[in-house]
């Protein structure tokens, strides 16, 4: 297993393009820096690290597990990612570390509150309220795109949203067309997308597979679903979201974002080109990541969605299974399964569950035990192009720390 997943992480970082079903169309090989992380790069890694660490020792004082989540964060930052954010929790126990710089020039230090675009975890936020909705008898689960979107997609009648929910649409991924990154890659950060526009992009290249029959991760899928949400509700998504999730649940730092600007406290995400020195990309616009990933937030208010959901406290429990129902991943996806807006991770820890993200500058990972009870965040404000936080000696440190975060367990 170990072999495998060194093979899985060449094949990530090689520069090959990241979606791998068969297909009658091979994608162009994408050589330029991805916003909207498609492949689980760091999941690969966490997974590759944490397979061969030791497991969870028994529970220890809050001032030593802090220590040594400095330490392990230390040395991430000293390898060169500007800065980071940890958090553990384990019950009502809570250990959160800052490290390095949440912008470099001028240098500030990184705060534990500060607040990070968190890319593809949006995803679960998103699949949340498709369940809530679909808990109200709103909309089905098994109800084709078409019903909510005419003429959006080909074979629209075919591909339900428990498809787009679980990546087994088939549809392509528009993040995968060059021409999506090419304003950003050329300076223009302020380019806007449409949603209407990346559904077009995705549809000028053939399916994959046909619906259902296959698992490819596509963050076409995604949009289609916030604009599902905003077709069945008359309201942004956005709105649905902040109406259903945030304020519910006393998410105080996180939003939506449609702006470029992150208001309040805020880390800055700097892109490290392959040579030369790395770009600051905070103002980046986020319509082309949308509903598939343009969600700010912070490590606390992470912790505290995940929990909730995880707990069966924010959709009802039917709804709560179909999104833990895992379907099995081709060997190179990254993740053990993904249900619907889900996926796990095996550790020496044991399962866990959530998302990862990662989106111009930054990555992210946020995942809990099962009932949400052991947590652990990790916000870094740097990104690759092969969506790595940094070199090997970087990666290799982030990886140590997620080893940490994943298994230590603060005591009193």
């Amino acid at each position: 297993m170990l072999a495998a997943a060194k093979r899985r992480y060449r094949r990530r970082t090689s520069g090959a393009t990241r979606i791998r079903v068969g297909t009658a169309h091979e994608p162009q090989a994408r050589r330029s820096p991805p916003p909207l992380r498609t492949a689980l790069t760091l999941v690969l890694t966490l997974t590759l690290l944490l397979a061969i660490l030791p497991a969870a020792s028994p529970a220890a004082p809050r001032t030593d597990v802090a220590a040594r989540l400095a330490r392990a964060a230390d040395r991430v930052v000293s390898a060169g990612v500007p800065g980071i954010i940890v958090l553990v929790r384990d019950g009502d126990r809570t250990v959160r570390v800052a490290r390095g710089s949440a912008q470099l020039r001028p240098k500030h230090p990184m705060r534990a509150t500060d607040r990070f675009r968190v890319g593809s975890i949006t995803k679960t936020f998103v699949a949340t309220v498709v369940a809530q909705l679909a808990a109200e008898g709103k909309l089905g689960l098994d109800d084709p795109i078409e019903r909510w979107l005419p003429g959006a997609v080909p074979n629209g009648q075919a591909i339900t949203l428990r498809h787009l929910l679980g990546h087994r649409s088939g549809i392509f991924d528009y993040l995968e067309d060059p021409q999506v990154l090419t304003p950003y890659l050329t300076g223009d950060l302020a380019h806007t997308w449409t949603p209407e526009q990346l559904i077009a992009i995705a549809n000028a290249h053939p399916p994959l597979f046909a619906p259902g029959t296959q698992l490819a991760y596509s963050n076409t899928n995604y949009i289609l679903l916030g604009r599902a949400v905003e077709a069945v509700t008359g309201r942004p998504v956005g709105v649905e979201l902040a109406d259903r999730v945030f304020g519910p649940l006393g998410l105080r730092s996180t939003f939506f974002a449609t702006e470029q600007a992150i208001p309040g406290s805020h880390a800055h995400g700097y892109f490290f080109p392959e040579t030369g020195p790395p770009r600051d990309t905070t103002l980046v616009s986020p319509t082309h990541s949308g509903a598939a990933g343009a969600i700010v937030s912070t490590t606390d208010d992470l912790a505290r969605f995940y929990r909730a959901l995880l707990s069966g406290k924010v959709v009802r429990a039917d709804m709560l299974a179909a999104m833990e129902t895992l379907t099995l991943p081709p060997a190179d996806q990254g993740f053990q399964g993904y249900g619907l807006g889900l996926f796990t991770v095996r550790t020496r820890c044991g399962t866990r569950w959530g998302h990862d993200g990662g989106v111009a500058g930054y990555n992210s990972l946020a995942f809990s035990t099962r009932d949400g009870q052991r947590q652990f965040v990790l916000l870094a404000n740097a990104l690759r192009l092969d969506d790595s936080v940094g070199n090997t000696r970087a990666q290799q440190a982030f990886g140590q720390l997620a080893n940490a975060a994943s298994c230590l367990r603060p005591g009193s």
